[in-house]
């Protein structure tokens, strides 16, 4: 049986610029999927049918719901944690 043993992160904490570069990469993982499901042939649909290939998360990030995001929210901000944690930096560029 499967065990997942994800790298703990919960003492990272995130400062305010990388919680803004989280939301950033949240939606960049939405846009991506979505384009990737697109170029797919998939289409927006009120309810996922994986024989018609329609969707209801193919719309703009910011229309979807808050529960939505939040699932790309957390894996931006935990692979931004763990960045952290194994020593690297983040920085913003000039």
């Amino acid at each position: 049986m499967y065990n997942p043993l994800p790298i703990n992160t919960d003492e990272v904490k995130l400062n305010k610029d990388i919680i803004e570069l989280s939301e950033i990469l949240a939606k960049n993982t939405h846009e991506v999927w979505a384009k990737g499901r697109i170029d797919d042939g998939w289409k927006y649909g009120e309810k996922r049918d994986d024989i018609l290939k329609t969707h209801p998360g193919l719309v703009p990030y910011e229309e979807l719901s808050e529960e939505e995001k939040n699932y790309d929210r957390r894996t931006s901000e935990e692979t931004l944690k763990l960045i952290i944690k194994l020593g690297y930096k983040i920085e913003k560029g000039e």
